[in-house]
């Protein structure tokens, strides 16, 4: 197989497994009732494919991810999810091609984190023609922490343990030692 088709199938796997973790959030309940707060699941898969496939391919991951998931479990919310995840996907580029080896995925995740919930609010702002909803980020934000660490924390993890296998030695990425 091409390194090409390779990546394709790479591609596939990571917007199946992004539209997989999205269903299974959807079925979580949270504990406070914040309109718009989820874990974030998907950006797990977001992180391990910007890590791998870098950032023109992981931005095709995520918008089907986010058009497919619309479609399939709530189509009004692909707006949201769009601005959300294109400034989140945006912000963790620019710190990983910026700051490569001196930026944890963890913190590159609480950043990808809070710029998703501010794409989300900048959104909701435009839609509804008020800027009072930017106080509501300052609340998204403070739940951004955690679940950002939370998703930095499984996304780091998953690499190391993809790391042991021979699943990207046909993407010609540099090795990490």
């Amino acid at each position: 197989m091409t390194s090409k088709a390779y990546r394709l199938v790479i591609l596939s796997l990571y917007v199946a497994m992004a539209l997989i973790l999205s269903y299974i959030e959807s079925l979580i309940p949270l504990p406070l009732p914040i309109p718009g707060a989820k874990i974030g699941l998907p950006n797990i898969i977001t992180l391990v494919s910007l890590l791998t496939l870098g950032w023109p391919l992981t931005l095709l991951v995520v918008i089907a991810r986010i058009f497919l998931s619309g479609f399939l479990f709530g189509g009004f919310s692909i707006v949201y999810s769009l601005g959300g995840g294109l400034l989140s996907l945006l912000v963790m580029s620019l710190l990983l091609h910026f700051f490569k080896d001196k930026i944890s995925i963890i913190l590159v995740s609480v950043f990808g984190a809070i710029s998703h919930n501010l794409g989300q609010v900048i959104v909701a702002a435009i839609v509804v023609q008020t800027t009072s909803l930017l106080l509501y980020f300052l609340f998204l934000m403070v739940l951004a922490i955690p679940t950002g660490i939370f998703i930095g924390v499984t996304a780091r993890e998953l690499m190391r343990l993809l790391g042991k296998t021979t699943i990207f030695s046909k993407l010609n990425l540099p090795q990490k030692k």
